[in-house]
């Protein structure tokens, strides 16, 4: 039986496969906003080595975002497991925002990306977190899900 950690983890990366899938169209089409990966080997002061970047993705999302919402995930208050991830995403995004970011040089919310780059960030954290929670959710079963019918049948009475 795999853990919640563990099942996190393997949600990570395939939301983290997800949003690649979206730089990757993103860069062939224009590219028209700073991709995280690029912003990430700018925080990490390699901006010329953007494969760092993606290694940093890949890696924030499997070793870290994964697991932290296995653990969270029957904690947050939305109904959806869709809806769990994105918050947790966008709150993940919000605290980087806040914090790693303007210590790296790129700003509050990588800001000196440009508007566009931000929202694209916001965008892509969002699908990062829907993907997320659904993979995560597909993984629990059915069982997570009847739970938590049962637990709202419950209060209602």
């Amino acid at each position: 039986m795999m853990s919640r950690v563990y099942k996190g983890m393997i949600a990570g990366f395939i939301a983290a496969l997800a949003v690649t899938a979206l730089e990757v169209a993103q860069y062939l089409i224009g590219p028209w906003a700073v991709s995280f990966p690029r912003l990430v080997s700018v925080m990490l002061g390699m901006d010329s080595v953007t494969w760092i970047g993606w290694v940093g993705h890949f890696a924030v999302g499997t070793l870290i975002l994964g697991p932290l919402f296995g653990i969270l995930c029957p904690r947050m208050p939305t109904e959806t497991p869709e809806t769990k991830g994105i918050v947790f995403a966008v709150g993940a995004f919000l605290i980087m925002g806040l914090t790693i970011a303007p210590l790296t040089g790129i700003g509050v919310f990588g800001i000196r990306a440009g508007f566009i780059s931000v929202a694209w960030l916001v965008l892509t954290h969002a699908v990062f977190g829907a993907v997320l929670g659904n993979v995560y959710a597909r993984m629990v079963g059915t069982a997570w899900r009847q739970s938590r019918v049962r637990d709202h049948v419950h209060l209602a009475h």
